[in-house]
């Protein structure tokens, strides 16, 4: 009898404890549903432009449209797509992605098969770094669509984001075949500097400028990559040239004005880099220099702004991941970042933490395991380093900052042989990469001549 009156009691508790976190969860939902998210005034030159005068235009008539009827899906994905590029402009991903994440999901309330509106969700999970989810999204929507370029193109990312770069490979392929255009040409780009073909890489990067309209963000992210490609193979008076043009054709461009804080930095004009740096975040929301200019601060000897930039960089990526963990359709994983963080931190212990949680979530992606590998090595585990390095190195990528990491992990290994390798293949060009990092390599091939001798 006490055992029955037991588990009724029992059984009461967990029905009302259910009850409550349905009701919370209602309330959630509610409260998400009440917020309405607009467009955010631009800063500085990106206000002036003529593109934000349409945009604030075209926005102000899709908001009529949904008013007035709520089941308009054609504009309510017109208007998601719109916060996905103004993310994009103005590095405020975090709120950008919100918003469009609640249209699309109203969107998908309607109708659970719109195409549009499923490619656009799995565009906003992989933007928050929900890798997986993007590309269940996007093979969702696949189905549906098989033969589209711009779902093909969400695969590519998706897959290799989780490290499947033989379907990404398959993916780029068939987005190629049904539609050679800026999208399809800077992935073929990406992928071909993943398997170590920065010529080839290239070459792709300015077919895809050259398919682009000069100042629109897109073509001026593919210069800006294409500067990027010649930093990587030491050619940085034609990276110059692509972040100026960048800059000509779209004044205030935070991605190239980093790009040229980056080759200040290789001068080792400091305060130059760091100006450049605070124009790009001036005129954009977004963290994303903030690792850039704390590092900086560190090697122009301003220690204490470097750590308290840093601090700031961690407590803003645990906000973010703490969302992530909270609210399963939204939220930034960072543990890659914050993995990097901390180790600027001088806290090893917890880099090695969190790049273990970024693996947890995608074993198989190269760089995954190279921030693995590094976290192992910086924390006095060379051995440890090994099996995760060599996943990194199963593309046969000429990434110089992945070729010196390897070196030093084979050096610290024991492999002399395989260290020298790599270590000269690594800086023989010259390649714009972290001055501690080259530094380290050329200290390593030095001791290798030393000792020869």
């Amino acid at each position: 009898m006490k055992k029955n009156i037991l588990y009724i009691l029992l059984l009461i508790v967990f029905t009302g404890s259910a009850g409550l976190i349905i009701l919370q969860y209602q309330n959630k939902e509610k409260k998400m549903e009440a917020i309405v998210y607009t467009m955010l005034p631009r800063k500085g030159l990106l206000a002036k432009t003529d593109e934000w005068i349409l945009t604030q235009k075209n926005v102000a008539l899709l908001q009529r449209k949904i008013k007035a009827n709520p089941n308009d899906t054609k504009s309510i994905v017109a208007l998601a797509n719109y916060f996905i590029l103004e993310g994009r402009a103005t590095g405020n991903y975090q709120y950008y992605d919100m918003a469009a994440m609640k249209l699309v999901t109203a969107a998908l309330k309607i109708d659970a098969n719109n195409f549009e509106a499923l490619t656009l969700k799995s565009l906003i999970y992989l933007s928050q770094h929900h890798f997986s989810d993007g590309l269940a999204t996007a093979l969702q929507a696949r189905n549906i669509i098989p033969y589209n370029a711009f779902v093909q193109g969400i695969l590519v990312d998706g897959n290799v984001e989780m490290g499947n770069y033989d379907s990404a490979l398959n993916c780029a392929q068939k987005m190629m075949d049904i539609r050679p255009d800026m999208r399809s040409y800077a992935r073929a780009s990406y992928l071909r500097e993943i398997f170590g073909d920065y010529t080839g890489a290239v070459d792709a990067m300015k077919l895809a400028i050259d398919a682009g309209a000069p100042g629109d963000e897109a073509t001026e992210w593919s210069r800006v990559q294409l500067g990027h490609l010649y930093e990587n193979t030491g050619d940085l008076k034609s990276a110059e040239m692509n972040y100026q043009l960048a800059l000509n054709e779209r004044p205030g461009y935070m991605y190239a004005l980093a790009g040229m804080a980056r080759l200040a930095l290789a001068a080792k004009d400091y305060n130059k880099a760091i100006d450049f740096y605070q124009q790009a975040t001036k005129d954009a929301s977004s963290n994303a220099f903030m690792q850039e200019i704390a590092n900086v601060y560190y090697l122009s000897g301003q220690k204490e702004k470097a750590a308290k930039l840093t601090k700031n960089l961690i407590d803003e990526l645990n906000k973010n991941a703490t969302a992530a963990n909270s609210d399963e359709s939204i939220g930034h994983y960072a543990d890659k970042e914050l993995a990097y963080a901390y180790l600027s931190a001088g806290n090893k212990e917890k880099a090695l933490e969190h790049a273990l949680m970024e693996y947890n979530r995608r074993p198989k992606n190269i760089d995954v395991n190279e921030t693995l590998a590094w976290m192992y090595f910086e924390n006095n585990e060379p051995g440890k380093a090994l099996p995760y390095l060599q996943e990194a190195m199963k593309t046969n990528s000429k990434n110089p900052t992945l070729l010196c990491r390897a070196g030093l992990i084979f050096a610290k290994n024991g492999d002399t042989v395989k260290a020298n390798k790599y270590l000269q293949d690594a800086v023989q060009n010259n390649p714009n990469i972290d001055e501690t990092l080259k530094t380290a390599a050329l200290q390593q091939i030095k001791s290798f001549v030393s000792f020869s001798k």
